[in-house]
């Protein structure tokens, strides 16, 4: 295996990475931010006001967006096996 194909692999893996984890992040990230804003607002510096509704948008991402995250994982892997062959 040359360097050529282990960095093509190596990008492509981080591409899979940040395309399954970027509506997670993302929509934790805006919340974190209104939140964020809300208790600069109201003065209001309780930690768990910050953490339960993360922790909620994340559950509810991924219940929504799970099986899409789960099939681009399985379609990566298999690409990734089937490639093994060729490499050698």
């Amino acid at each position: 295996m040359n360097p050529d194909i282990a960095l093509h692999m190596l990008g492509e893996t981080f591409w899979t990475a940040l395309l399954v984890c970027a509506p997670v992040l993302g929509c934790v990230l805006l919340v974190g931010l209104v939140v964020s804003i809300f208790q600069v607002v109201t003065q209001i510096q309780d930690t768990s006001l910050t953490f339960i509704p993360k922790l909620v948008t994340a559950l509810i991402v991924l219940t929504t967006l799970g099986a899409w995250m789960l099939r681009e994982m399985a379609q990566f892997s298999s690409r990734l096996w089937t490639s093994i062959p060729h490499l050698f």
